[in-house]
């Protein structure tokens, strides 16, 4: 059985818009002994991701909508970072106190369409979510490659809630140079039976498993290289891992 090792690299410093991000995470890999191995994956949080693209937002230059002042009144949230909240997305899923579940633009259900003020310079500034994490990712990947001449793959990660559950967990918004989904249908179990409904969200587990590194906090750990695991499946988007709407069970 293979052994897994998660490697977090050194603290890259406050990532700002325009940052060469392949740039500081080639330098801080190359320093890795030994250096990169074949199916290394490099997690990379989607804060600094977004922050190098320059997703940042000022409040203070929203304009607020009546239909963001009547969701911010009954969310009790800030009506400005309700206003983009809804330019974000396509649908509102929920809203109560405290709460407002949407659908992201990009297809993700999540809280406040992933906008964050955490770790954000700046008292009213505030940071969307890339535009889109799979290119974002495929870039990343491409600039790593040639300049520490080593094919790798790269998931973008973010934390989630998740219903039914307490606390959060990290999933990929993009993937590139590895299965985001691998489909196990038709394959055996020990026992013989074959296996029916079963796919892996690999990129998902991936990012799991480096947010046990990265934290939620001042942890100051924005990338972790997973080493020693292997696959056959093919290369797939994170975007694979969005379950359509009509496959939506609780509509």
């Amino acid at each position: 059985m293979r052994a897994l090792t998660l490697i977090p690299l050194a603290d890259l410093g406050e990532i700002g818009p325009g940052e060469d991000l392949a740039g500081l995470l080639s330098t801080a890999l190359a320093s890795l002994s030994p250096g990169l191995q074949p199916h290394d994956v490099l997690v990379v949080t989607q804060k600094v991701v977004s922050k190098a693209e320059n997703r940042h937002v000022d409040l203070n230059d929203v304009r607020v909508s009546p239909h963001a002042v009547e969701l911010a009144a009954l969310t009790g949230k800030d009506p400005r970072l309700v206003e983009l909240v809804l330019s974000e997305s396509t649908e509102v899923v929920r809203a109560k106190a405290d709460v407002l579940i949407v659908r992201h633009r990009l297809g993700f259900i999540m809280a406040n369409a992933g906008i964050d003020r955490s770790n954000v310079p700046g008292l009213d500034r505030v940071l969307l979510l890339p535009s889109d994490p799979d290119g974002s990712a495929a870039a990343l990947r491409n600039a790593i490659a040639s300049r520490c001449a080593a094919e790798i793959g790269v998931v973008i990660s973010d934390s989630f809630g998740r219903p039914w559950r307490e606390g959060v967990t990290n999933v990929a918004l993009g993937a590139a140079g590895v299965p985001a989904l691998i489909n196990r249908r038709g394959e055996l179990d020990r026992n013989g039976r074959k296996l029916e409904v079963t796919e892996v969200a690999f990129a998902d587990l991936l990012a799991s498993a480096a947010a046990l590194l990265m934290g939620e906090g001042a942890e100051s750990c924005p990338a972790v290289v997973v080493r020693g695991l292997s696959w056959e499946a093919p290369d797939a988007r994170a975007g694979v891992l969005i379950r359509p709407l009509e496959k939506d069970l609780f509509r």
